[in-house]
């Protein structure tokens, strides 16, 4: 795989303002970092409509290019120098939106799909009094590296995780194990699984909307998204 870190400057971004726009009221924000491969920050205006497009602030940074086998894209490798340089992206487009919007500071929010799950996770993990919660889609929990930079503020980062029970590169069984993982950490997970492959199904990003508003709303996200295809594993 050949990678690069993009130089010094703007990044690229896609942002969206909620319908109606209020300035007088604090919204929360969500930052979405984009799957691997042909995806970009652009995968933002796919996303929201699905998730929610009048009570949130959301803004998505690009990832970096990257050729795998020949096969140029966008995505969010896990070495230190690109965990490191992916947080300093997501720090310029909080500051941006902050800016721009008026933003709720307690209420920042970052998710993903695929790779970008698994870095939304990282960097949430990393600085865990920085966002009100974290969601992968279909990206696995991140491994190595200390992934719990702060052991004791991760228990306070709700996560939500969601997997197509289809999808031959993040399985249930992979979930699963994940579950476990984050169960002996002590952390606060929701995992659901959903009738697809590896796609942002409907169904998923409609629960993405009902977990978030829940923690807006003061709730921890358990017990909010309707009776369904729920993983269950003993921690």
């Amino acid at each position: 795989m050949k990678d690069r870190l993009a130089s010094s400057g703007q990044i690229a971004r896609t942002i969206l303002a909620p319908l109606h726009y209020e300035p007088n009221y604090a919204y929360p924000l969500l930052i979405w970092l984009h799957g691997r491969g042909g995806c970009d920050e652009r995968q933002l205006l796919y996303v929201m409509p699905l998730v929610n497009l009048q009570n949130f602030v959301a803004v998505a940074p690009r990832g970096f290019a990257v050729d795998v086998s020949g096969d140029a894209g966008w995505d969010w490798p896990q070495t230190p120098e690109y965990i490191n340089e992916a947080e300093r992206r997501v720090e310029e487009v909080i500051r941006g939106a902050v800016q721009r919007f008026c933003i709720a500071r307690s209420r920042v929010f970052i998710a993903g799909f695929g790779s970008g799950g698994t870095m939304a996770l990282r960097l949430a993990w990393r600085q865990p009094r920085r966002f009100a919660g974290a969601i992968s889609l279909c990206g696995p929990a991140p491994r190595g590296m200390r992934p719990f930079g702060d052991y004791f503020g991760v228990r306070q980062v709700p996560v939500l995780i969601s997997v197509g029970r289809d999808d031959q590169e993040y399985s249930p069984a992979d979930a699963c194990q994940d579950l476990r993982f984050l169960h002996t950490a002590g952390v606060n997970i929701v995992l659901r699984q959903y009738a697809c492959g590896r796609e942002l199904a409907a169904e998923m990003l409609a629960d993405v909307n009902r977990w978030l508003i829940d923690i807006v709303n003061g709730g921890c996200g358990e017990g909010t998204l309707p009776d369904g295809d729920i993983l269950r594993s003993e921690a």
